[in-house]
């Protein structure tokens, strides 16, 4: 244990995968009154948060940035179990947990209405089983244990889009529960590869054991195979074009705040498994040599395109909103493509732009369909904004983000990316794909923020008098504030988070 740390600090990673759990085991035994359980799980998210700050804090106290492991049980590897704690993974399991009980706060209304009381506490249950998947991707130092929460994170989030209960959430998470399983063979597979080749678990003896095979020129069809299929499995799981054709089914049809969680942290757990998996195992030389970083770079150029071209066929607000997420998705796997410490921090500080944006954006359109009578065609909504201005705010906010207008927190995420591509042998491509992908997020984006700006007498004289709860408004203001700080002042979280890569 590093001593300038603490015990307290060092004990957090592991106490907040375990409180999560031990909040899944308990919830399904409480009374639905009050909604005690739903309260329960908004108490020890924001717990875990907490201890997250804290870690943070320790891990950066002084100016510099410290990582650690913390072994699980008494067995030394290669037998044992890690987990591992940097800056970076502080800041996201930070991040995760605020954008969670943000999703949750937000939309209690919409979850009351949208799953039947007796379904509530499995709902419950699947949050904190997902939280608990989140946190163990985001500290695991061990490929097995990522494997295992991967399943529990699959699991759970199927569950979470059938839990409304209609036979369009069913359809749509079969799909999900198919297209997850094919990723998770792939990813079983790679890792048995990797297994036989190394004879370790853990990332870094698994990364000198790698290493060694390339400088002795062993074995490097095998490798490059296990990584093909681990980047397969997991571009599959994280929505990567042209993976992604079951998620606008599953995050359009589910609930509001199935929709935020799914689309705005589900994702980002693989996309970071995959950063750490290139990071931490296989190392940026060797993902260079094995060619896979102009396969994701070229993945990701694809992706902001088509999941744009996609979003502007849409007249159902939730998915266009989905369709976008995919294009988001080939922002982060561009700068993970670039293959430096600047693209991946800035790929990172997409995922916290993103978990943070796009729940804000499913909240927002959840609450003026609320407004429209739970209508969802994008005309259905014209002039909810006056209706419920807290969501129509919500919306223009995260919008003008996703466009990339300055001030607001696509803007710093998307200007990391513009930079991190200088002086990289495909500038050229990634500023074309940049600038290409924002105007068409403009010709989507501008006609919704129109049209629940216009006024329409006769369609408002059928809106529902849905005014928003405090908990809406309250977990609205939070959204907004949270953009225009990652907008204003992101400087010195995108340094944090170049240090966290640096310790990775």
């Amino acid at each position: 244990m590093n001593e300038s740390i603490g015990m307290f600090a060092y004990n957090i990673p592991f106490a907040s995968i375990f409180l999560m759990m031990i909040s899944a085991i308990i919830t399904p035994l409480l009374p639905d009154k009050n909604r005690i359980p739903e309260k329960l799980s908004c108490v020890m998210i924001g717990i875990v948060g907490v201890l997250s700050a804290y870690l943070l804090y320790a891990l950066t106290a002084g100016g510099q940035s410290l990582s650690f492991n913390f072994m699980m049980g008494h067995f030394p590897a290669p037998w044992g179990n890690e987990l591992r704690a940097g800056p970076l993974e502080a800041v996201l399991s930070l991040v995760f947990c605020a954008a969670m009980l943000l999703s949750l706060t937000g939309n209690l209304s919409s979850t009351a209405e949208d799953i039947a009381p007796k379904r509530r506490n499995i709902f419950c249950v699947l949050v904190n089983l997902l939280t608990a998947s989140l946190l163990a991707l985001t500290y695991t130092n061990d490929l097995f244990t990522a494997y295992v929460f991967i399943e529990i994170n699959t699991i759970a989030a199927c569950a979470i889009v059938a839990v409304k209960e209609s036979p369009e959430t069913v359809r749509a998470a079969l799909r999900y529960l198919i297209m997850s399983l094919v990723g998770s063979g792939l990813v079983m597979i790679a890792i048995c590869l990797l297994y036989d080749l190394t004879g370790h678990l853990l990332m870094q003896d698994m990364s000198r054991a790698i290493h060694g095979l390339v400088a002795s020129k062993s074995y490097i069809m095998p490798l490059t195979v296990s990584l093909a299929l681990i980047t397969a499995g997991l571009a599959i799981k994280s929505a990567l074009y042209p993976f992604a054709s079951w998620l606008p089914d599953a995050h359009g049809s589910s609930t509001n705040a199935s929709s935020a969680i799914l689309s705005g942290l589900v994702l980002k757990g693989h996309i970071f498994t995959i950063i750490k998996i290139f990071h931490r195992v296989y190392g940026l030389d060797v993902i260079h040599l094995l060619r896979m970083d102009t396969v994701i770079f070229i993945l990701g150029l694809v992706a902001m395109i088509m999941g744009s071209v996609h979003a502007l066929r849409q007249t159902n607000v939730k998915r266009m909103i989905a369709w976008s997420s995919v294009a988001q998705v080939g922002y982060i796997f561009l700068g993970v493509g670039l293959n430096t410490t600047a693209g991946i921090a800035a790929a990172c500080l997409h995922i916290i732009v993103h978990a943070c944006v796009k729940p804000m954006l499913f909240t927002a359109a959840g609450g003026l369909s609320n407004a429209a009578g739970h209508k969802k065609g994008l005309h259905a909504l014209m002039g909810t904004f006056y209706v419920n201005i807290w969501a129509g705010l919500g919306l223009i906010a995260g919008a003008f983000s996703m466009m990339g207008i300055p001030g607001f927190a696509g803007f710093a995420s998307k200007l990391s990316l513009t930079l991190a591509s200088f002086g990289h042998s495909t500038v050229v491509w990634a500023l074309s794909a940049l600038a290409a992908s924002s105007v068409l997020n403009a010709l989507y984006y501008v006609p919704a923020v129109i049209v629940v700006l216009t006024h329409n007498k006769d369609a408002q004289k059928n809106f529902t008098a849905h005014a928003p709860t405090m908990s809406y408004k309250v977990s609205m203001c939070i959204f907004l504030a949270l953009n225009f700080y990652l907008g204003l002042f992101c400087m010195p979280l995108l340094r944090l988070i170049t240090r966290g890569v640096s310790v990775l």
